[in-house]
């Protein structure tokens, strides 16, 4: 499985996802899944600005997502993450079939208008809970963990909160 993480996270490149992740998964390539950011180079050029020269940025829409992906979970050559800022973007790969038996990672929402803390690095609000109860329908399994190491929070503790 050369995807070795998909995640949320409304940040998208930082420090935790590189570092944390990227170095202990040692990947390849970290793929935005982001239709508004796909269609900007500039803030494309900011995000790869924080990727060592080791690791590639890759920005896709929803739609070319949804081709892309097959083929690099069945690529042995390149091991990679997947991010979106919203789960409403992951219910839509999810949604395509894409992400059939895959875990997805809530890694970061963050505190806005409407949300309520859940955990430290998670901020519900309901429109976020009624997405995360589509994409838990999809048979992906939904779990909460900021970094690798930290104890994973499943998703009906999450919904519970």
């Amino acid at each position: 499985m050369p995807i070795l993480l998909y995640r949320v996270d409304d940040r998208l490149i930082h420090g935790q996802v590189v570092v944390g992740w990227g170095a202990q998964l040692q990947i390849d390539y970290i793929a935005v899944v982001d239709d508004e950011l796909a269609a900007s180079d500039w803030e494309q050029d900011l995000y790869r600005a924080g990727l060592p020269d080791t690791l590639e940025g890759r920005f896709l829409t929803v739609e070319r997502a949804v081709e892309a992906i097959p083929i690099w979970q069945e690529n042995p050559k390149e091991r990679g993450i997947v991010l979106t800022r919203d789960i409403a973007t992951v219910c839509q790969l999810a949604e395509s079939g894409v992400l059939q038996g895959q875990e997805i990672n809530i890694g970061g929402l963050h505190d806005a208008p409407g949300r309520r803390r859940i955990l430290t690095y998670v901020f519900l609000g309901d429109d976020d809970r009624r997405e995360l109860i589509r994409l838990g329908k999809t048979g992906v399994r939904v779990s909460a963990r900021d970094v690798p190491n930290a104890r994973a929070v499943e998703l009906d503790q999450l919904l519970k909160s």
